[in-house]
């Protein structure tokens, strides 16, 4: 059976310890620790993460290493994420979600999982990423919140 590869942003981790994020960001960590699905972690996120407090930090570490995939920034990424940019989708001011947007894409994850609603899950911006990735020779990318993945059995 195929599991699920999720690229989870630095929100979704976040989320986490957020009064209005959490119940949904720790049900996506609990299928994540239990192995029904897979978290792809960039480098770009643990590097976000290196200014957020200690227990959010060490959160990632509950997930067993077999349930988790990181995924590194490389020069294919920086450069589709510059073509977002180039594009006009957002300005350099959002760098590092064009990151995230990239790295989910050239690594083909299933979805992108976010809790930016500004920047990356966005109907309209999503709409715009896909069509910079068909346009570059990409598949398209999913992207929904974590309220949107979880199993609600």
């Amino acid at each position: 059976m195929h599991k699920l590869r999720i690229y989870i942003d630095t929100s979704v981790i976040g989320g986490c310890f957020d009064e209005e994020f959490q119940e949904w960001s720790n049900k996506l960590f609990e299928e994540f620790i239990n192995g029904d699905k897979i978290a792809v972690i960039s480098d770009v996120t643990l590097e976000e993460l290196e200014d957020a407090p200690k227990r959010v930090r060490i959160h990632l570490d509950k997930i067993p290493t077999l349930n988790k995939e990181i995924v590194l920034l490389n020069q294919e990424a920086k450069d589709l994420s510059g073509s977002y940019i180039n594009e006009g989708i957002v300005t350099e001011k959002s760098l590092v979600d064009t990151r995230h947007i990239a790295l989910a894409t050239i690594h083909k994850v299933d979805i992108l999982a976010s809790w930016n609603f500004k920047h990356i899950v966005n109907y309209n911006k999503i709409m715009l990423y896909n069509s910079v990735n068909l346009k570059l020779g990409y598949s398209i990318i999913e992207i929904r919140s974590p309220r949107e993945l979880v199993n609600e059995n």
